[in-house]
């Protein structure tokens, strides 16, 4: 077993070797350089795992070749490596876990199938599909995860966000969520940083976008005729083809579940799920209660307001959710999906098309902000568990304020003026 002061000059002059040799350091116990009949060279560290002994079998890996790393930065290697060692750790065992490792899919399928589906609701995992489907497997799916470095997510994330910030966001998060659930299960070793960590976020402007008296004019008679006539479609007459509706036909009217669910939203500032998902079972005709047993913030009262309770003692009854679906009455019911074509075509026809069903409940918030209600009851209405989150509304309330200040500020004036 060769032994001598590994250096610059010293590895230099190896000799030839016939058949693997090892050229052990005098100094540094374990540290050493292999040289093959072929000319190749690699560092090497050797070390007994756990409490070491004779007992325990060796284990050897390679730190890199001396085109690669100076016999310097070979010997710091094996310095870290070795005190590694001392602590408990075996970084051959670690290197052929890593080796091994799962893709980034791997990690992701576990994340849903062991997080997700048993913990979340199943919008918000359906929603982590989306932002995994979309967005992370496409650009780094087939990948080994322990090869991920941040600045690969780091890209990954400014190319979302060129179209999409507020999503790039998102899909980061969740990303940075299956990595500590991949890490915390131990199939990423533990010395493995999470590259989702730390990335700098778009900043996210909430949106604002609340229907005026107006709009919400033009809304309720675009329900309505949507209810009855039907919305007329819009047609383009120089692209006419021979299949084309007659024009006495060409209206389109939605169900009266749909339109339901629409003024519900508006008239309860619920969430879409909230609304969709509600059953007959939930509602406390009484005393004008649902009682959801889920929402985002966990279990809700929402106190219903007189239009909201006509809406439900009016809607018939076909199956075990207030918004019927395709599937009402059957054994295998299941609550309507969306509102997407219903809204499309009713936004289209009242001039507001650049309103998002959410912002139905936005509206909700910012009327009662604005006709001076305390925003802790108009937070309680709308199911908030902080007071942050309906302070987004408190610019709205500037007018009722603004009259309250007048009108404290004129009697203070009339009587100093003698009451005149």
């Amino acid at each position: 077993m060769p032994i001598l002061k590994l250096g610059r000059r010293s590895v230099s002059s190896l000799p030839a070797v016939s058949k693997p040799t090892i050229f052990y350091d005098s100094d540094l116990k374990g540290f050493g350089i292999k040289a093959m009949p072929t000319g190749a060279q690699s560092w090497i560290v050797e070390y007994r795992p756990g409490e070491g002994g004779r007992g325990v079998q060796k284990r050897r890996m390679v730190i890199g070749t001396p085109s690669t790393l100076s016999p310097e930065k070979a010997r710091e290697a094996a310095e870290r490596l070795l005190a590694e060692v001392k602590l408990g750790g075996d970084p051959a065992a670690e290197r052929a876990k890593a080796r091994r490792a799962d893709t980034v899919n791997d990690i992701l399928d576990a994340y849903i199938r062991e997080h997700a589906t048993p913990h979340l609701k199943a919008s918000s995992t359906d929603l982590l599909k989306i932002y995994f489907d979309k967005h992370i497997r496409p650009a780094i799916g087939h990948k080994k995860s322990t090869t991920i470095a941040k600045a690969d997510v780091a890209n990954l994330h400014r190319a979302i966000g060129k179209t999409q910030p507020v999503t790039a966001n998102r899909a980061i998060v969740a990303l940075k969520a299956a990595y500590n659930h991949a890490i915390e299960h131990g199939s990423i070793p533990e010395t493995i940083k999470n590259p989702a960590a730390g990335i700098e976020m778009f900043d996210e402007q909430p949106r604002e976008r609340y229907l005026t008296e107006e709009e919400l004019q033009r809304l309720g008679d675009t329900l309505r005729e949507a209810e009855t006539t039907g919305l007329p479609h819009v047609v383009d007459e120089t692209k006419q083809s021979k299949h084309a509706r007659k024009t006495e036909n060409r209206f389109t009217k939605i169900d009266q579940h749909a339109a339901a669910a629409i003024r519900l939203l508006l008239f309860t500032g619920c969430r879409l799920r909230e609304i969709l998902h509600v059953r007959w079972s939930e509602y406390d005709a009484g005393r004008g209660l649902l009682f959801l047993p889920t929402s985002k913030t966990g279990r809700k009262t929402v106190v219903l307001s007189a239009p909201a309770i006509a809406i439900l003692d009016t809607l018939p009854r076909i199956g075990a959710y207030v918004v019927a679906s395709e599937s009402a009455g059957q054994k295998d019911e299941r609550p309507r999906h969306d509102l997407n074509r219903p809204w499309r075509a009713i936004r289209k026809h009242a001039g507001i098309e650049d309103v998002h069903i959410h912002d139905l409940r936005h509206s909700f918030g910012a009327i009662g902000a604005g006709s001076g209600l305390g925003l802790p009851i108009i937070g309680r209405l709308l199911g908030h568990t902080q007071a942050a989150t309906t302070a987004r509304y408190s610019h709205v309330a500037i007018d009722p304020a603004k009259r309250a200040a007048d009108l404290i500020a004129g009697q203070i004036s009339d009587a100093m003026n003698g009451g005149k």
